[in-house]
């Protein structure tokens, strides 16, 4: 029916009115809190692309997932700033590396959260890319090798979730072969599925200290590739990830809520550090409302279909949502 039968504004009237019709809500539950680990640093150290946020000494640990606990958040994942770093990343796949240890130390402080590792080389290697250097970028299979390896690790370490983000092609299915030969078919994988080689990633890469020379157009997705993503991110459910994840978030939420038709798995979205940055900056500036602008970003994501998302806002999250 058209106006006056319909009129869109009834509901609209009142405060009461506009939450019971409200189609998309945002709790912890939907939130991941990115968290960086430094090792061999005695204090924690601002991060000046990345407002509010700190690379942690790995001392720190303990104290640093119980706050985040007792705001309300559930869950984390974790990216060390690693100094052992070689051509192999080998330190990430140490049973005493700094992945390890920063798995082994979370679960020991709040054993109900859900840690996450990240499981990629970048952070861990003297050159910055995502895995074995070769003549002709990144060598994949013997990448796969290593991360086998490295996923052993973090299981056996107390990971309650894995999140490869290397983009190598074959690498749910090699991490699911790995897992089921050593009895840990249950461990849930969380695919960094459809991820772009995106410049809003520059903060974070000074955070975590995984800069290098030339890019990773060989492995990350062309941002200007739609259907690739949505191919990429299939691929992934067919060897078995468990959740589906777009990266960054909100330039590519075409793709997330295409991806929704696709699937019936999770989806995650990574509102990542050139995203946060710009929303910090911009407000400082006084150029908008940091707080609104915040919920409404991370709105977007859960109406374009995402279950979760990484945010380095969730501690302002919880905080605001335990005001309400």
């Amino acid at each position: 029916m058209a106006y006056p039968a319909t009129r869109m504004r009834r509901l609209r009237q009142t405060p009461v009115l506009r939450d019971m019709v409200q189609e998309n809500t945002l709790s912890m539950d939907d939130l991941i809190y990115p968290i960086f680990i430094e090792e061999e640093v005695d204090a924690p150290a601002p991060i000046s692309s990345l407002p509010g946020i700190m690379r942690h000494p790995e001392k720190d640990i303990a104290k640093v997932v119980k706050e985040a606990e007792e705001l309300g958040i559930r869950a984390i994942i974790l990216f060390g700033v690693s100094h052992h770093k070689d051509t192999s990343g080998s330190d990430s796949f140490k049973k005493d590396g700094l992945l390890a240890r920063m798995i082994e130390k979370s679960k020991d402080a709040a054993p109900d959260m859900c840690i996450i590792a990240d499981n990629c080389f970048c952070e861990y290697t003297d050159h910055g890319h995502c895995g074995i250097p070769s003549d002709d970028g990144v060598d994949n299979d013997r990448t796969l090798e290593n991360l086998v390896k490295q996923s052993l690790v973090c299981v056996e370490a107390g990971a309650d979730m894995l999140a490869p983000s290397g983009m190598m092609d074959g690498t749910i299915a090699a991490m699911r072969e790995g897992l089921e030969e050593h009895n840990y078919g249950n461990m849930p994988i969380m695919a960094y599925a459809s991820k772009m080689a995106s410049s809003f990633y520059g903060p974070f890469r000074a955070a975590a200290g995984c800069e290098l020379k030339g890019d990773r157009k060989q492995y990350q997705m062309n941002p200007a590739n739609g259907r690739e993503a949505i191919r990429e991110a299939l691929l992934d459910e067919a060897e078995g990830a468990d959740i589906l994840m777009v990266k960054p978030g909100m330039p590519y939420l075409d793709v997330l809520r295409d991806l929704r038709d696709y699937t019936q798995l999770p989806l995650a979205a990574y509102q990542v550090s050139g995203e946060y940055a710009m929303i910090k900056f911009a407000a400082e500036a006084g150029a908008l409302d940091e707080e609104k602008v915040m919920m409404e970003s991370l709105l977007a994501f859960k109406r374009a279909g995402a279950s979760l998302i990484l945010s380095y806002f969730a501690p302002q999250v919880a905080k605001l949502l335990r005001e309400k």
